[in-house]
Formats: structure tokens, sequence, C-alpha cells
């Protein structure tokens, strides 16, 4: 290649890379498609959803490459949510406020427009992981007796369990019934094991509960089942379906799967020391439901044997009173930077996982995107 040539590959690797970033940040979220197909379909969800919620401003900012086409899902997920039944409506239409940020139907965006191009499969895709995504938030509100989720009322908090449960076996239903339309066997075997692996995921979580002796490796895959398998199946999907090779489509599959540990690391993080306003959901469940998350396995690793035997009889005492006992001694370790460590780790296999990506913007978007899934923690 002579000099010439190299400088024009050069400008343009620059100018794809200054593309991403002026991507990334070029649409503003009160113009976004997302939360103009929200209040559409929902009327009350400008006044449900908060000014102050940072997160989800951030995230639409980053969707700049792919707004058409998850605006799209958002009428898709819309259009599926409907029944001829009045009386249902209302809960059908509350129900897709709670999935809240789209965050993988854009990672499987993203992963398809960084490899090819977004096709009509693509956003039946999204759809079909938005909708399980949804179903298992509805059924894990009911698991931790949440009463608010993006800053709303849950389904159990202003309804009860029985409605929330029929309610996610409604969008299960309706989810594998969409991606049978696609005709395309692989892709419901893949959206099948991943919904298997995140219920998986949960019933280990479940039956672990308050189980002191949890070690760090067994939780760390317990989150590969219940939070990381959906992102790493959004984005093997929106590879594959762009044309992408075995070696990208796997490294993507492995951006999700580290994306979705670290988001999950952060928001046991946050469930301890975020604030409820600010994340907009009901924090300080996982140790009033004896889940053993990362900070406490840490601290009971790093303890005397003096000192184990108080915390046991706190994480195991009186729910109500777990976390105002338990922070001092969180405190007095390195439990809190620890577990912001480890979330960093994760976020950093992420990214090297897209190098097998050319430059674009939809690249940089995804590496924003691992940075917004550690970051949101503080």
């Amino acid at each position: 290649m002579d000099s010439t040539s190299t400088m024009r590959t050069e400008a343009t690797s620059r100018n794809n890379v200054n593309n991403g970033h002026r991507a990334c940040e070029s649409i503003a979220s009160d113009a976004h498609p997302i939360a103009a197909n929200r209040i559409a379909a929902n009327p009350n969800a400008a006044n449900m959803a908060q000014p102050q919620d940072a997160s989800q401003a951030v995230l639409e900012h980053l969707y700049g490459p792919i707004a058409q086409a998850l605006g799209e899902i958002e009428k898709q997920l819309n259009e599926q949510l409907q029944s001829p039944y009045e009386s249902l409506v209302p809960l059908l239409r509350h129900g897709t406020q709670l999935g809240g940020k789209r965050l993988r139907p854009a990672m499987l965006l993203l992963a398809a427009t960084a490899v090819g191009q977004v096709n009509q499969t693509h956003v039946v895709l999204g759809t079909v992981i938005e909708m399980v995504h949804t179903a298992t938030l509805i059924h894990d509100d009911v698991l931790d007796e949440a009463t608010t989720r993006r800053h709303v009322p849950t389904i159990n908090a202003l309804h009860d369990n029985h409605t929330s449960i029929l309610l996610g076996d409604f969008l299960f239903a309706q989810a594998f019934r969409l991606t049978a339309t696609l005709d395309d066997v692989q892709a419901c075997r893949w959206i099948g094991d991943a919904a298997k692996n995140v219920c998986v995921g949960e019933l280990r979580q479940v039956l672990d509960r308050d189980t002191i002796d949890l070690d760090e490796e067994t939780y760390l895959d317990i989150l590969r089942g219940k939070t990381a398998e959906l992102c790493s199946v959004a984005c093997r999907m929106g590879a594959r379906h762009a044309g992408g090779s075995d070696e990208v489509v796997d490294a993507l599959a492995e951006f999700g799967n580290s994306i979705g540990i670290a988001f999950q690391i952060a928001d046991d993080y946050l469930d301890l020391w975020g604030d409820d306003q600010t994340v907009g959901k009901t924090l300080g469940t996982d140790l009033e439901q004896g889940k053993m998350t990362l900070p406490l396995i840490r601290l009971l690793d790093t303890c005397s044997d003096e000192d184990r035997d108080e915390i046991v009889s706190i994480i195991t005492g009186p729910s109500e009173q777990r976390i105002e006992k338990i922070r001092p001694w969180l405190d007095r370790c390195d439990a809190k930077q620890y577990t912001s460590d480890t979330a960093t780790r994760f976020q950093a296999t992420a990214v090297s996982a897209l190098d097998v990506l050319q430059d674009s913007a939809a690249k940089e978007c995804l590496r924003a995107i691992a940075k917004f899934a550690v970051d949101r923690r503080f």
C-alpha cells in the first residue's frame, strides 16, 4: 500500500471513530423514538418517568446509530402487548414501561450494525429479547417483594403476585410465539436456551438464600445465567443475523456475557450503597431476602474467625435490621472497593472482545455501554 493510500485509510478510520463519538451524543432524550413511542402507547408514561433518571438519558444518547430500528422494536413491542379484552390493556401497557433502558435490544442492534446491516429479523429478535427480559423482571419483583422499578410501581404492588406471575407467563408465551414466525430453528433454540438458563440462575439463587458459605466462583456462575445470558444471546443473534463470522459472533457473545456480569455486580453494589430515588427501584432487597452477593462474600472471606460469628448472626438475623447492622462491617473491610474492581475487570474483558470489530459508530457505542454498565454505580 502506498503512502497516499495509507494516509487515506488512517483518515477514514479516524473519521469512523469520530462519527461514532458524535453518533453516541446525537440523540436528545426528549426526541428519542423510545420515549415518543412509549408516551404514544401509554399517555401516563410521561408522568410516570422521572426527569432526573440520568441513566436512561445517557443510554438513549448512546443509541444514535440504531435509533430508527430501536423505535421499530418499541412499536412492535406495543403491538405485541395488545388484547381484545379492555381490562387487560392497562396492565399490558404498564408492563412495557418496566423493561426500562431497552439495553438488550439495543445491544443486539448495535452488534448487528457493527458487523453489517440491521434487517427485519433483528427487529423481531430485539422485541423477543425485551419481552423475555421484562417477564423475568416482573417475576423478580415478586421474588424480591419489590414495590418500585424504573420509578414506577411494580405489577405486584399495583395488583398482586398472581397477576404478576400470569403477566410474566404471558410475555414468555408471546415471545416464543413471535420467535416462531421467523422460521429459524437456531433462533428459537437460542432464545429457548437463554430463557431456560435465566430461570436456572434464578432458581439457584433462590435455593442458595441464606447459604453463608456461597463462594465467589459459584456466585459468578449464577450471574452468568440470571443476568448475563440474555445480554450474551442478544449480541450473538445480532452479529449472526448480520452475517458475522463464527469468530465475530463468539466475540460479541463474550462481550454480552462480560457486560451482563459487570452490570449485575454493579447492581449488587447499588443494592447496598445506592440511593432508591437515583436508581429508581426498591433497594436493600438482596440482603433482606438472604441473597449472598459479592460484597457479603468478600466480607466473609476476609474477616477474622472471631468476627465471622457476629457477621453471620447479622446476615441470618431479622431481615429488617440486616442492612443497618452490616454496613459498619462492610466499611471496615475492602468489600466496596473489591466489588467495584471486580465489575471493572469484567468491563475490561468486554471491551477487549470488541477488538475483532472494525472501527465504527456502533463499536464506539458498544464501548460506551460497557463503561455505563459499571460507572452507573456512582
